[in-house]
């Protein structure tokens, strides 16, 4: 699952909270600041786990500072280890 978050969403903790929302669910992936201003999430794991996941991220302090979301969904690729914060 790749996500395109746009809004609010650089420099106010974006990134570092959905990696501890992260931690709860049983998937790996990246997230990142884009130069155009929104934020990129990379996820691999089960359909179920990736849209409780994606759900927990708007339900979350940062789901109001979320203007727009724009979802593609790919076969896992694999090679990602964890969930990390892109830099």
């Amino acid at each position: 699952m790749q996500v395109f978050y746009s809004g609010r969403v650089q420099g106010v903790g974006f990134r570092y909270q959905t990696r501890q929302l992260a931690a709860g669910y049983e998937l790996v992936g990246t997230v990142r600041n884009l130069p155009d201003g929104r934020v990129e999430l990379v996820a691999e794991g089960s359909v179920s786990e990736l849209k409780a996941f994606r759900q927990a991220v708007r339900e979350c302090g940062i789901g109001p500072l979320i203007d727009d979301e724009e979802e593609h969904w790919t076969d896992a690729r694999g090679g990602i280890r964890g969930f990390e914060i892109v830099r």
